[in-house]
C-alpha cells in the first residue's frame, strides 16, 4: 500500500482535491487514472480510502469511499535531542525514530552543541516521508529548537530522563522505564552535556540513565532510547 499525506483532509469530507504539485505527482509521475484507489492520511490518525474521479495534472480529485481511525500507542515518547554537526545524521535519527514510534521531537541547543541554528523545514519533510513509508497515520510533532535550560524548566508530568556519559551515579534506562507510561528523554550533542547542564537537569528531577556500556553517537543514542521504549511496550 502506498500512503499519501495531506493535512487538509478532514474526517467529515466526502471528496477532496489535491493541489497542483501533488496532482501532478499522482497523475503524471505515478500515472494514476480515474477509478484508481488512493490511501491518504491527514497525520491525525485518520486513514482514508479514496477513488480518483478526476486525474488531471493540475487538479486531481478523489471521492472518499471509507475511513478509519488508527489507534494511538499506549504511551507517549518525547525525545529532546541536540542537533548533530552534520544534518544528515539528525535526519537519519528523525527517519528511524518515526518508523519505530515517537510522538514528539524537540531539538535542544546545549553548551557543547556545534550546531546552534536549526532549520526545521527539511526535518518536517523527512518525518512526513518516514510516516508514509512506515504506513502510520499519526505524524510526530517536531517542536521549534529551544535552549537546554529553557526546555528543562518546563513542567513535566511524565517520566523524565537524561542520558549522559559522565562517570557519575546512573542506572540503565530499561530498568527505569514503566510500560504504557509517557516519558521524556534528553540526548546530548557530540561533546555530551556539560557538567553544569547535568546538574541543572538533576535539580529539575531528571533521572540520570545510561544506554549501554559503549559510547554512542548522538543519533545512535536517540535511536537506542526510542527502541528501548518501543520494545518495552510491545
Amino acid at each position: 500500500m502506498q500512503l499519501f499525506y495531506n493535512p487538509n483532509i478532514s474526517e467529515n469530507d466526502t471528496s477532496f482535491s489535491f493541489e497542483k504539485d501533488e496532482s501532478r505527482h499522482i497523475a503524471k509521475v505515478l500515472r494514476k487514472t480515474i477509478g484508481d484507489t488512493l490511501h491518504i492520511t491527514n497525520g491525525n490518525g485518520w486513514l482514508f480510502t479514496a477513488e480518483i474521479t478526476l486525474a488531471d495534472q493540475k487538479h486531481c480529485t478523489v471521492s472518499i469511499t471509507s475511513r478509519s481511525l488508527q489507534p494511538k500507542r499506549h504511551y507517549d515518547l518525547h525525545l529532546a535531542v541536540a542537533p548533530t554537526k552534520m544534518n544528515d545524521r539528525y535526519e537519519w535519527f528523525l527517519e528511524k525514530a518515526t518508523e519505530i514510534g515517537i510522538e514528539t521531537i524537540t531539538p535542544i541547543i546545549c553548551d557543547h552543541s556545534e550546531r546552534k541554528v536549526v532549520k526545521t523545514e527539511r526535518f518536517e519533510k523527512i518525518i512526513q516521508s518516514a510516516m508514509k513509508q512506515s504506513l502510520q497515520c499519526h505524524l510526530p510533532k517536531l517542536n521549534a529548537p529551544i535552549a537546554f535550560k529553557d526546555f528543562i524548566s518546563q513542567e513535566f508530568s511524565n517520566q523524565i530522563f537524561i542520558a549522559h556519559c559522565e562517570e557519575t551515579d546512573k542506572t540503565s534506562l530499561k530498568s527505569q522505564l514503566l510500560p504504557e507510561t509517557d516519558c521524556t528523554i534528553l540526548i546530548g550533542p557530540e561533546g555530551d552535556f556539560s557538567v553544569k547542564e547535568i546538574e541543572m537537569a538533576l535539580q529539575h528531577q531528571f533521572i540520570p540513565v545510561t544506554l549501554g556500556d559503549t559510547r554512542l553517537r548522538t543519533e545512535t543514542a536517540a535511536i537506542a532510547a526510542c527502541h528501548s521504549v518501543a520494545f518495552l511496550n510491545e
